[in-house]
C-alpha cells in the first residue's frame, strides 16, 4: 500500500468492505459472504439499516420467479419499451440491461440464502400507466414479515420507521394492514385482523420497546440482516471513514476509519470497497444538487446520507459525480409537525390520503395545481413549478366525510383522535370555505370557485381540469369501495387543511459506474476496486420514478452485481 503515513496503524483485513448497511450494502454482504468471502460492514451511524429502513420496502424487478409462477405475462421488450418512454435521453442500455438481466436472479438469491420473502402484489399499476410497455402487475413486489425477535440485540439497534408511520407508535403496518384498517368498521374480517395485530403488539409492549412484527423495509432490512449475520460477517457502528487505501497502482484496497473500539484502523480489503452510504441528501451543500427548492423542503435520507464518502470519491480518487439525469432527487410531498417540546415529526404522503375521494391539494393563491392521485415523484414536479412561478404554500383540503374515512398525513381516519393535532397547528379545522381562506391566508372567492368547480366534476364522475382519476394508478391509489375510488365532493363541513412541503426520499445524482457498478473517472475509465450502489451510484432509472419500488429494486440488485463482479474477478477495462 502506498499510503505510509498509515503504516503504523492496527490493520484489519477483510476480502471485501462494505461502507453502509441498507438494504443494497446488505444485499452485496449477504452476497460476497455466501460466496466464501470475508466482509465488513461499516455504518457510521449507531444504529444499521439506513433510509431503507423506514421505507415502504418496495421491489421493482421486472421478471421476478414470483411473478413467472403466478403466470404474470410480461416480456424483456415490453420493459425496456416502458423505460424508454419514461427515461428518455437519459436511458443507458448497459445499465438497464444489467438490471433486467440481474435482478432476478438477485433476488432469488437472496430468497434463497436468507429469510427474505417477497410477493408480486396482485395490482400494482407502473406510474405511468398509459405509456407504452407499461403493466398493471406483476413489476412490483412486496416484502414480506420477519419477526423482530430472531435479531437478537440487533432488534433494539435496528433503525425504527418514525412513530407517525406506526400504529400506536410502535406498531408497523403494512398496505394490506392500513386497508383492513379503513375498513374495520365495515368488514368483520379486518376488524378480526386488526385485533390479531393490536393483540400481538400489546404482548410485544410487555417486552419490547415496540412491535417485534416488522413489515415494508424495516422487515426486508432485519431479514437480510439475520442472513449477514448467520454468516459471521463482522458489523461495526459510528464508525468515520477517514480516506481510501491504494496500492501502488492505485487501485482502492481498503480504507482508515475511526471505530469506537480500537480507535483509527487501516482495514484491508483484497477485493475492494462498496459505497453504500445512502446517498447525498443530507449533504451541508445539499442547495447545490436541488437549487430550485425552498428552505422549508423536507428530506426522509437519513441522518447520515451526508455524500461524506461520495465526494471523498471524488476528491481522493478523481471520480466523477452525476450524469445525465431528469432530477437529481426522488421527490415526495411531506408534512411536518412541530410538537410544543420542539421535536419534530416529517410524514411522508405516498399512499394514504392524496388520491382519496373528497381530497384536493391548493397551492396559497387557492387553486388546484395537479392531479393529486399522480405518483409521489410527479406531485413533487408540479410543485417545483408552482414555486418557480413564485408560490410559496401549498395545502391538502379535505371535508368532514374525507377525514373520517382516510386520514390526512399524520391524522388518523376515525377513530382516530385528533386534539394534539389542532392543538399544535398541524391539523386546520374550520366551519366554512370562507373560514378556511381566512385561515390560510387564501383568497376567499377564489378558493370558493375551486371547490365549486371540483365538487361539480366530483358529481359528474370526470376531473375536467387535472383528469384525477382517470387512469389505472390513480384508481388503485383511490378507494375501490368507493362510489368513485378518486373523486367526492368536498361538501360536509367542517374542512380540514394539512400544509404540505416539497420532499425528497433520497438522492438519485451518485457516482458514475459501469453496469458492473465500478466507479469511473470523467473520461470513462474505472477506479480499480471502488463499487458504488443504491443511491451512492449515479440514479439507474436516470432520475425518474417508473414505479414502486424502483429505488430498493435497483439497489438491491447492483448490491449484489458489485459482490458477483468482486467474487468473479471481473477487471478493470
Amino acid at each position: 500500500m502506498n499510503d505510509t503515513s498509515n503504516q503504523n496503524l492496527p490493520l484489519w483485513q477483510a476480502d471485501v468492505v462494505i461502507l453502509g448497511s441498507g438494504g443494497a450494502a446488505l444485499a452485496a454482504t449477504v452476497t460476497a459472504a455466501q460466496s466464501g468471502l470475508k466482509v465488513i460492514v461499516l455504518e457510521r451511524d449507531t444504529v444499521p439499516g439506513g433510509t431503507s429502513a423506514i421505507s415502504g420496502g418496495a421491489l421493482w424487478i421486472p421478471g421476478s420467479r414470483r411473478a413467472v409462477a403466478g403466470g404474470i405475462k410480461d416480456s424483456l421488450e415490453n420493459v425496456r419499451l416502458y423505460l424508454q418512454h419514461v427515461l428518455g435521453e437519459t436511458y443507458r442500455a448497459d445499465i438497464v440491461e444489467m438490471f433486467l438481466k440481474r435482478g432476478p436472479e438477485a433476488l432469488a438469491f437472496l430468497e434463497d440464502h436468507t429469510d427474505l420473502k417477497y410477493s408480486v402484489r396482485p395490482v400494482s399499476p407502473d406510474y405511468y400507466p398509459d405509456f407504452p410497455g407499461a403493466t398493471e402487475c406483476g413489476r412490483a413486489l412486496e416484502a414480506g414479515e420477519f419477526d423482530g425477535k430472531r435479531l437478537g440485540k440487533y432488534f433494539e439497534l435496528l433503525r425504527t420507521p418514525p412513530k407517525g408511520m406506526m400504529g400506536f407508535g410502535g406498531m408497523m403496518v403494512n398496505r394490506m394492514d392500513i386497508y383492513h384498517f379503513l375498513h374495520l368498521r365495515s368488514s368483520f374480517k379486518s376488524l378480526l385482523h386488526m385485533a390479531r395485530l393490536t393483540m400481538r403488539f400489546c404482548m410485544d409492549r410487555l417486552r419490547y420497546p415496540r412491535g417485534t412484527r416488522l413489515v415494508i423495509g424495516n422487515g426486508m432490512v432485519a431479514a437480510l440482516l439475520k442472513g449477514a449475520l448467520d454468516l459471521g460477517v463482522e458489523f461495526h457502528l459510528g464508525v468515520q471513514t477517514q480516506s481510501f487505501l491504494r496500492d501502488a497502482d492505485g487501485a482502492v484496497v481498503g480504507v482508515v476509519a475511526a471505530t469506537a473500539e480500537s480507535g483509527i484502523v487501516r482495514i484491508l480489503a483484497r477485493r475492494g470497497v462498496i459505497l453504500a452510504t445512502g446517498g447525498l441528501g443530507r449533504h451541508s451543500d445539499v442547495i447545490k444538487y436541488r437549487p430550485d427548492t425552498r428552505d422549508d423542503h423536507l428530506s426522509m435520507a437519513a441522518p447520515k446520507a451526508d455524500g461524506t464518502m461520495i465526494s471523498m470519491a471524488e476528491c481522493q480518487l478523481g471520480a466523477q459525480v452525476g450524469g445525465k439525469l431528469k432530477s437529481n432527487f426522488y421527490w415526495a410531498p411531506m408534512s411536518e409537525m412541530r410538537r410544543h417540546d420542539g421535536t419534530r415529526e416529517v410524514f411522508p404522503h405516498l399512499v394514504t390520503d392524496r388520491a382519496k375521494p373528497g381530497i384536493i391539494a391548493v397551492t396559497e393563491k387557492g387553486r388546484r395545481f395537479v392531479n393529486e392521485a399522480h405518483s409521489y415523484h410527479r406531485f413533487v414536479e408540479a410543485m417545483l413549478t408552482e414555486e418557480r412561478g413564485g408560490v410559496a404554500r401549498f395545502y391538502l383540503i379535505a371535508d368532514r366525510k374525507a377525514l373520517h374515512a382516510y386520514g390526512l398525513g399524520l391524522v388518523r381516519p376515525s377513530p382516530g383522535l385528533h386534539g394534539k393535532f389542532l392543538d399544535n397547528g398541524y391539523l386546520i379545522k374550520v366551519s366554512s370555505v370562507a373560514s378556511l381562506a381566512a385561515r390560510l391566508d387564501i383568497d376567499a372567492g377564489t378558493l370558493q370557485a375551486t371547490i365549486e368547480e371540483f365538487n361539480r366534476d366530483a358529481e359528474a364522475g370526470v376531473d375536467r381540469r387535472f383528469q384525477k382519476g382517470g387512469d389505472s394508478y390513480n384508481r388503485h391509489m383511490g378507494d375501490a369501495t368507493a362510489k368513485n375510488p378518486c373523486l367526492a365532493p368536498l361538501d360536509t363541513p367542517p374542512f380540514y387543511a394539512v400544509r404540505i412541503m416539497t420532499g425528497d426520499l433520497g438522492s438519485a445524482v451518485g457516482l458514475m459506474t459501469d453496469a458492473n457498478a465500478r466507479v469511473l473517472r470523467p473520461d470513462g475509465t474505472v477506479i480499480p476496486g471502488l463499487y458504488a450502489v443504491a443511491t451512492d451510484m449515479n440514479s439507474v432509472m436516470g432520475g425518474t420514478y417508473p414505479g414502486a419500488g424502483i429505488v430498493l429494486g435497483s439497489g438491491l440488485t447492483f448490491g449484489y452485481v458489485a459482490a458477483r463482479t468482486m467474487v468473479e474477478g471481473i477487471g478493470p477495462k
